[in-house]
């Protein structure tokens, strides 16, 4: 599986909100930072254990699945998460595995909401949240001078839903593009992954901008696109843009 450790997860200083208890989990190259009424670090590792098993015994038995950059059937056979990914690479025009932290944080999400009503799970960037208040969410674009200064308002009623980001700049991510982040707000995790991945790819220098933005509204159940290169940033979508 692609590797979604982080080499500096110091941001996540930055995502403990004082409402709710805020605890790690790392499975192999998945490192998860979550956020609930309590904690729940047994449950969290058995379902990030259960995920990591779905995708790599299907991965297993279909060679490329994890290389592809194109988009790939996947049998009915395979697993629920499996399918998640392979859709929503099929929706934003990349590979499967362009949608797997958004999809291992919304599969751990859900399965938490059984034991707490309110969860947020971060998996290398790519967050998905379920909250009855409203959050807002720190954009996280590198070195540049906007990163930390501005986030999204999300209310509580619009939750849950996942917040992913893509970058050239940071992080272990493959991206062919510049963008020191590519965010997008979508109702899947594994589709707000695999679009912020394609968004991310179209964006090399601060003249793409606005092309990456209207990639991103193209994209069936996007519902929110920011894009920041260097100083300049382009927003999109239906969600209120916060200054920090």
């Amino acid at each position: 599986m692609q590797p979604a450790v982080c080499s500096n997860c110091t941001y996540r200083e930055q995502l403990r909100p004082d409402d709710l208890v805020a605890f790690e989990v790392t499975v192999a190259e998945s490192s998860l930072f979550i956020c609930a009424q309590r904690d729940l670090s047994a449950a969290a590792e058995s379902l990030l254990r259960s995920a990591r098993r779905d995708i790599e015994g299907y991965a297993a038995g279909h060679p490329g699945f994890c290389e592809s950059l194109e988009p790939l059937e996947s049998g009915s056979e395979a697993p629920a998460i499996v399918r998640q990914m392979c859709e929503a690479g099929h929706a934003a025009g990349v590979g499967p595995m362009a949608a797997v932290a958004g999809a291992i944080a919304e599969v751990v999400a859900l399965g938490l909401l059984q034991k707490s009503d309110e969860v947020i799970v971060e998996n290398g960037g790519d967050i998905f949240l379920a909250s009855r208040r409203q959050r807002t969410v720190a954009i996280w674009a590198g070195s540049s001078p906007l990163s930390r200064r501005v986030g999204l308002k999300i209310p509580a009623d619009a939750m849950p839903l996942s917040v992913c980001t893509s970058s050239g700049t940071v992080g272990p991510s493959l991206s062919f593009g510049k963008a020191d982040a590519a965010v997008i707000v979508a109702q899947s995790g594994a589709l707000a992954d695999a679009a912020a991945t394609a968004v991310g790819n179209r964006a090399r220098t601060a003249a793409d901008v606005e092309a990456a933005l209207g990639l991103g509204k193209s994209i069936a159940g996007v519902q929110q696109v920011v894009v920041i290169i260097g100083d300049t940033l382009g927003a999109w979508g239906q969600y209120e843009l916060a200054p920090l």
